[in-house]
């Protein structure tokens, strides 16, 4: 499975998470922690159909207002109900940092996490998760 999300990563822009079953939400949280330690920027799109996914999306509200993730792990994930509608959030997301995690170097110290992962080289490529 690391294999597979490695080359996601490399070969994206963006991630899009279809509705799907545990296999699916796994890789799409693997994808959101490495958001979450900065090891990329790109933003996950989830795509809410008929609201699929409103119960996950009420979940992750409530856990960063129980303060288990920040504010800014929980914005890295954009929501739509179309595939034209997420497909323009995506375009237009911003990442935003979290300051905690920038300041840490993973390639620094005994930490081989980004150091295993390596650098992501952007393409024009958006794959679904």
């Amino acid at each position: 499975m690391q294999d597979r999300i490695w080359k996601m990563l490399n070969n994206s822009d963006a991630f899009i998470t279809l509705p799907g079953g545990i296999g699916t939400l796994e890789e799409n949280f693997q994808i959101a922690s490495w958001a979450q330690l900065n090891i990329h920027h790109k933003p996950i799109g989830l795509l809410n159909v008929d609201g699929f996914i409103n119960s996950l999306l009420s979940f992750l509200d409530h856990v960063g207002e129980q303060n288990f993730i920040p504010y800014l792990a929980r914005q890295i994930f954009v929501c739509a109900s179309t595939e034209e509608e997420l497909i323009y959030k995506l375009g237009d997301f911003v990442y935003e940092p979290d300051l905690v995690a920038a300041q840490i170097d993973w390639l620094k110290g005994n930490n081989s996490k980004k150091a295993q992962i390596g650098f992501v080289t952007p393409s024009v490529t958006c794959l679904l998760v």
